[in-house]
């Protein structure tokens, strides 16, 4: 193996560690030691390849986000009809946060922390396209009239509300995790038959 691969794969597992320690297990204020010593590596390597905490908790942060935009690409420019494509975002979403519990509430404390979305010009995009789908679905009268907007965030909300506000649903309303992870399956189809007539 060579040296760039060697250092590649270094780097990628410490940034796949990192995630894992945030996004799955919610230690957003775990320190480079912390994340160092959960990949076995030395801390100075998170220096080397990173050059700061900040820098490594960025790079994850700008990944994450950019792989949910690609993902969200994908299904919203497939060809499907819409009512798949909601349905295969659902699937999606919900896969993502059984592997990360802790991706939405971390990405929201990031943009509130000020942390630029740097792909928020292709969003508008997409955005743009996805309201000229929900008009046209409205047209057919498969959904309500109503503003494309808001149909996006009554989708939005349905799906993340559950997923974002996990810690807290699960420690009052005393669901083990397995519990939770039938709850958020059951979704699916709640979700499909409040946004669509049929």
């Amino acid at each position: 193996m060579s040296a760039k691969a060697t250092d590649q794969d270094t780097e990628r597992l410490i940034k796949e560690t990192a995630m894992q320690i945030f996004f799955a297990e919610g230690r957003f204020n775990a320190t480079t030691q912390e994340i160092a010593d959960a990949a076995g590596v030395n801390r100075t390597l998170i220096n080397y390849y990173f050059r700061s905490r900040d820098k490594l908790f960025e790079r994850v942060f700008e990944e994450a986000h950019k792989h949910e935009h690609e993902l969200m690409e994908q299904i919203f420019y497939s060809g499907l009809p819409f009512k798949e494509k909601i349905a295969r975002h659902l699937d999606v979403s919900f896969e993502q946060s059984q592997k990360y519990p802790y991706l939405e509430i971390y990405m929201v404390t990031q943009v509130n922390q000020g942390c630029n979305l740097k792909d928020h010009e292709n969003m508008g995009e997409l955005l743009k396209d996805f309201y000229r789908e929900i008009a046209a679905e409205m047209e057919k009268g498969t959904i309500e009239k109503m503003r494309p907007e808001q149909f996006a965030l009554n989708f939005i909300s349905l799906m993340s509300f559950p997923v974002s506000m996990r810690p807290l649903l699960q420690e009052t309303m005393g669901f083990s995790n397995e519990e939770f992870d039938t709850l958020l399956a059951e979704r699916k189809d709640i979700i499909m038959r409040t946004l669509f007539k049929q």
